[in-house]
């Protein structure tokens, strides 16, 4: 569907629902066609932006709400141009058609045609034919007969709920929108069914080319005079949103009579059905996920059990690492202590040795000096108390020469009175 356009002149507009502020415009659209000359000159062509802006100086004191080229070809150009008001469309017609254009550069005169648009919208004889010649239909049955409009191109903005904050249409909205025509039945907007999509294998999010969302909706009445009565209204009229700062803007939408029983009592039974079972498998979908859920959060949590059983046991295997080298290293600084009081002990055992040896040794010097003296003093003595003097006396053992061992010099008797071991010569001083 066409963007929405900005509406300047809302005069001619028809209240649809000044609630939510919806109304009716009528369409004010023109078909511009100009035909164009057989070019002579290879090469040369016809500016289209040229041909419409000479179009938009024909109107003289008027301006085109819009105007667009639906069509371009050799031989033509066609246009399509809105006006504010309807007022304004014979006024422009009576501009442009039969006038022509002269194009710079150009010897050919263009001829223009201007003609009212025709709108494509069904009319009674329309619906009343395609139900009488249809086999399949009943027209004794709600939704087999003219009862429901079809309206495609709906910006979803307008009719949503204004104290929900949300731009998704609302079926409420849409019964207060339509029930001006009479008592509805029965409404449906596919778009706000989640499974409509996959049942039908349709996109029924659509967009304008402002980028704004629309939607499609069905609206049946209960009578058929409220079926009339909306057709009536909506022929050759396009849909105006007036904002509360008094901004107006509209949309061209599309209306048609429906053709394929979409709110008889068998196709909503259908769709339920059809509803039922992709809630069913949906929620089969959903155990499916949340079993593989579950699955993945228990392997997850195995995952991480088994890490941190591997971190325990590294933290572990570390720790006894840590304690075997605290007594390692305690051992090594025991065994260290142990061979150093073994060193002090050894060190305290010799020295008390040579103590206790020195000591021996100034015992036997002290004795070898007492044995000495007493030695002295004994051979100092002599028979009869007189002691001998410098002449030895004959047969007195001690006063006999002895003799060295090695020269066999004499030896003075104060050496020979040194004790010595038995079986070793004394030694002269001179040895």
């Amino acid at each position: 569907m066409a963007a929405a356009t900005i509406v300047h002149d809302t005069s001619e507009a028809v209240e649809l629902c000044p609630a939510y502020g919806l109304y009716l415009k009528p369409i004010t659209k023109m078909t511009i066609s100009v035909a164009l000359p057989q070019l002579k000159q290879p090469g040369k062509s016809i500016s289209n932006w040229e041909v419409m802006e000479r179009l938009k100086g024909m109107v003289h004191n008027h301006q085109f709400s819009t105007l667009r080229i639906s069509k371009s070809t050799m031989d033509f150009i066609r246009f399509e141009g809105e006006v504010e008001n309807k007022s304004l469309v014979k006024s422009f017609l009576a501009c442009l058609d039969g006038k022509t254009i002269k194009l710079s550069g150009f010897s050919d005169i263009l001829k223009v045609r201007a003609a009212e648009f025709k709108i494509d919208f069904p009319t009674r004889h329309d619906w009343d034919s395609f139900f009488r010649d249809a086999k399949d239909m009943n027209e004794t049955l709600p939704g087999e007969r003219p009862d429901t409009i079809h309206l495609e191109g709906l910006p979803c903005k307008w009719f949503a709920l204004k104290e929900s904050g949300s731009e998704k249409p609302s079926e409420d909205v849409l019964v207060k929108v339509f029930e001006k025509f009479g008592e509805i039945r029965n409404v449906d907007i596919p778009m706000l069914d989640p499974y409509r999509e996959e049942m039908t294998g349709r996109n029924f999010h659509t967009f304008s080319f402002g980028g704004h969302l629309n939607f499609e909706a069905y609206v049946q009445y209960r009578e058929y005079v409220g079926f009339i009565q909306a057709m009536s209204a909506l022929r050759g009229m396009k849909l105006m949103y007036k904002g509360e700062d008094g901004k107006a803007v509209a949309c061209n939408i599309k209306v048609s009579f429906d053709s394929t029983k979409h709110l008889s009592d068998a196709s909503i039974k259908k769709r339920q059905l059809e509803r039922q079972k992709l809630q069913e498998l949906e929620q089969q979908r959903e155990e499916q996920k949340r079993r593989e859920k579950e699955a993945e959060e228990r392997q997850r949590a195995e995952e991480r059990y088994l890490v941190r059983e591997w971190r325990e046991r590294k933290r572990e295997e570390k720790l006894r690492k840590r304690e075997q080298k605290q007594r390692d290293r305690e051992l090594r600084r025991n065994q260290k202590k142990l061979e150093k009081l073994q060193a002090e002990e050894q060190k305290q055992l010799q020295e008390k040795i040579k103590l206790e040896e020195r000591k021996l040794l100034l015992a036997q010097r002290n004795l070898q000096s007492i044995r000495l003296i007493a030695e002295l003093l004994s051979r100092a003595k002599v028979p009869g108390g007189s002691l001998c003097r410098r002449q030895p006396h004959p047969g007195c053992p001690r006063c006999r020469p002895l003799k060295c061992g090695w020269c066999h010099g004499a030896v003075s008797p104060l050496a020979a009175a040194v004790p010595t071991k038995p079986g070793v010569a004394l030694v002269c001083r001179s040895r």
